[in-house]
């Protein structure tokens, strides 16, 4: 073993600087979900092994599984659903339904760590539990899209479809229900391995030519709601089941207009897979088009899940935020507060005669709401003390000498410019409320990928 001291691989450490930025999207996912009624859940890390087993499809082989010291068989959560799915078995004699609950953690999962790809990730997940109604699944729909809207994010598009038009799809090219699972499998690989390993991938799990075109036909309509729902009802008029299905997706994509989202904002997608195993109806999907950065967060309707543990059909919508996702995106795109320092200002300490009057200052300020640092050595130069608030990315020094004081004024130095006044004591605090206010205003990115404030 390596005697050099450092984290697991694919397990990162999130310094202060990060920090700042994953709280500020934890903050803001929190704001919005609460606006819409959503309650928190916290669940444990750890499961029993058999409550994730055979919930997850293919993906199972990357849940971390071992012993405790009872000889019993756990695993640590690979995502928060299924343990949503336990929680309401275990508590639907204390829940009222329907539930808007909304969990924010960490999810483990047992990948190759590579760009983007980690095995411990945070995720907010918001969920409403015990609606079968397509305004459930639009008012997911308007909340994600007004959390991406309050984070910055302006060139997304979240892509829609339903496991019936993929199922109906399956079905008109001739093949039967027991089949379609290799379709949706294959599909989901699409981004990974273009159409033609779509194509290869069908026509080895033996789906014909002539079945293997007609799919690859249909999954590629791409656009506005109206125009390929049209298209869709069209070429799988003979089946049923997908007729339903695109009923459904109208009925889900016109109750989110009423709710604020915009028609540019969504697009019909086919080829939109989700490849967890319980998807049992609408699926969905949040992309950055403009810089092209791929997937923010993704979601559906599961109507069969949670019953696998109460006994009884609770059909269930929702959708998980990556976090990791969400951060290095936006850290790419240079989105979030601007500052990646809590403080907004260092109150100095003049010399050790003045380092009374000072730190009562500073508490004023605290105790009025700002975030304040002070020095702690009274014999510190003060040009050091000026020093480390600028290597810390503070803004703002404050310095409270004997003339000050006489006057009752206090010098604010704005490091990053090297501009200084003196202002009233009674005014700092105002000042610097302002200041702060500009300080978290987050930038957004704009349709072509730039920055500007808010």
């Amino acid at each position: 073993m390596s005697s050099r001291v450092q984290n697991i691989r694919g397990m990162r450490d999130h310094l202060p600087s990060a920090m700042i930025l994953r709280q500020h999207i934890i903050n803001t996912l929190t704001s919005v979900f609460e606006r819409y009624g959503f309650e928190p859940l916290q669940t444990p890390i750890v499961e029993y092994a058999e409550t994730l087993d055979g919930k997850i499809g293919d993906d199972e082989k990357l849940i971390y599984r071992f012993e405790d010291h009872g000889g019993r068989k756990v695993a640590l959560r690979y995502d928060q659903t299924v343990p949503l799915a336990r929680v309401v078995a275990q508590y639907q004699g204390q829940l009222t339904f329907p539930w808007r609950r909304y969990a924010i953690g960490q999810s483990y999962r047992g990948e190759r760590p590579g760009r983007g790809r980690y095995r411990e990730l945070w995720q907010a997940d918001i969920d409403i539990v015990g609606s079968a109604s397509p305004v459930a699944d639009a008012e997911i729909l308007a909340v994600l899209t007004d959390a991406l809207t309050a984070l910055g994010f302006t060139g997304f598009t979240t892509l829609i479809s339903h496991r019936q038009v993929l199922g109906g799809i399956a079905r008109v090219s001739g093949l039967d229900d027991a089949s379609a699972g290799n379709v949706y499998r294959a599909i989901d690989k699409l981004d990974k391995i273009g159409i033609d390993g779509v194509r290869n991938e069908l026509l080895q799990s033996g789906v014909t030519p002539d079945a293997a075109e007609r799919i690859l036909a249909l999954i590629d309509l791409y656009g506005s709601a109206d125009d390929v729902l049209n298209e869709l009802a069209q070429r799988l008029h003979d089946d049923e089941r997908a007729q339903q299905a695109i009923d459904n997706l109208r009925a889900i994509i016109g109750y989110a207009r009423a709710m604020g989202v915009p028609e540019e904002r969504i697009a019909i997608a086919p080829r939109l897979a989700r490849g967890l195993s319980y998807y049992t109806g609408a699926v969905f999907e949040s992309i950055i088009q403009e810089p092209p950065m791929g997937s923010l967060l993704g979601g559906g309707r599961y109507d069969e899940l949670i019953g696998m543990f109460a006994g009884r059909s609770i059909p269930t919508v929702g959708l998980a935020f990556g976090i990791e996702r969400l951060h290095d995106v936006m850290e790419a795109l240079g989105m979030g507060p601007e500052s990646r320092t809590i403080a907004v200002a260092l109150v100095t300490l003049f010399n050790p005669e003045m380092a009374m009057e000072s730190l009562g200052l500073a508490q004023e300020l605290r105790r009025a709401g700002l975030m304040i640092e002070t020095t702690l050595d009274p014999s510190e130069k003060l040009g050091r003390q000026l020093q480390y608030a600028d290597r810390r990315g503070i803004p703002y020094a404050l310095v409270l000498g004997p003339d000050e004081l006489a006057r009752g004024e206090v010098v604010v130095k704005h490091l990053r410019s090297g501009e200084q006044r003196s202002v009233a004591r009674s005014a700092v605090a105002g000042m610097l409320h302002a200041a702060a206010e500009a300080q978290r205003t987050p930038r957004i990115a704009n349709e072509q990928g730039g920055i500007h404030e808010r």
